[in-house]
């Protein structure tokens, strides 16, 4: 609580983790200016920082649905950013830059908007009491990134059914979400939040396990991994946890 009042409090919480979400966009729309990364490692830095960082906030913000509603009005602003962008309405070439892999605008309306939907959702509805929340973000940022990143560097040996995707890719991903789940849990049980347990992790480790099998199938490619990660997530953390 940074306030004895839970609304000034969780208003002074929104404004600081907005705040650090903003400054952290702000900086990878700079380096994309720069030309400092790869246009796909920039894309997948920004991919990889927000959701995680973000989550790191929560626990500034009040229990209950105040303080969950209130901090998923960050990435909710980014919902309507995107759509904004992604339909030409709003001109804005360095998050285009930034966040596509191609550089054009109709893009935001695929990956970045799935992403933004599944941390608002997982806020909002799961909020920090549920591991579900921790596993859904945990894959699809710290997994779903560090898969392509990976993969695009070590991943010479492709997978039989998928030949766009490699072992180490996918071993990335799961290892990655698995590991970044394991931190969440610890971290939000050092807040009481929640209890962790072997039983737990187990549960973290299973749907890691299913996020990387899934993503490494040849739908999630034709559909999108923004999307089908974070619904893995959601179904098989339903049945684990």
């Amino acid at each position: 609580m940074l306030h004895q009042n839970s609304v000034v409090s969780d208003a002074l919480a929104t404004a600081v983790s907005g705040g650090i979400i903003l400054s952290i966009l702000l900086l990878f729309e700079e380096t994309a200016k720069r030309g400092l990364f790869d246009q796909k490692l920039n894309r997948k830095l920004v991919h990889v920082s927000v959701g995680l960082v973000f989550m790191l906030c929560w626990p500034l913000f009040s229990s209950g649905h105040q303080g969950a509603l209130l901090a998923a009005t960050i990435p909710g602003v980014n919902i309507i950013r995107m759509l904004l962008v992604g339909s030409g309405i709003w001109k804005d070439e360095a998050t285009v830059k930034s966040m596509s892999r191609f550089g054009h605008h109709r893009e935001l309306l695929e990956g970045p908007l799935y992403y933004v939907l599944t941390v608002t959702f997982a806020c909002a509805y799961c909020w920090r009491t549920s591991p579900v929340a921790i596993a859904a973000i945990c894959n699809l940022c710290a997994g779903d990134g560090f898969a392509d990143i990976i993969g695009r560097r070590l991943g010479r040996h492709k997978i039989p059914y998928n030949r766009n995707k490699s072992f180490a890719g996918s071993i990335a991903m799961g290892s990655a979400g698995f590991l970044a789940s394991l931190g969440f849990m610890s971290y939000f049980s050092s807040f009481g939040y929640i209890r962790g347990s072997w039983e737990m992790a187990w549960g973290f480790l299973t749907v890691s396990l299913a996020s990387a099998l899934v993503e490494s199938h040849p739908l999630s490619s034709q559909i999108d991994d923004n999307l089908t990660v974070p619904l893995t997530c959601a179904l098989v953390g339903s049945l684990v946890f």
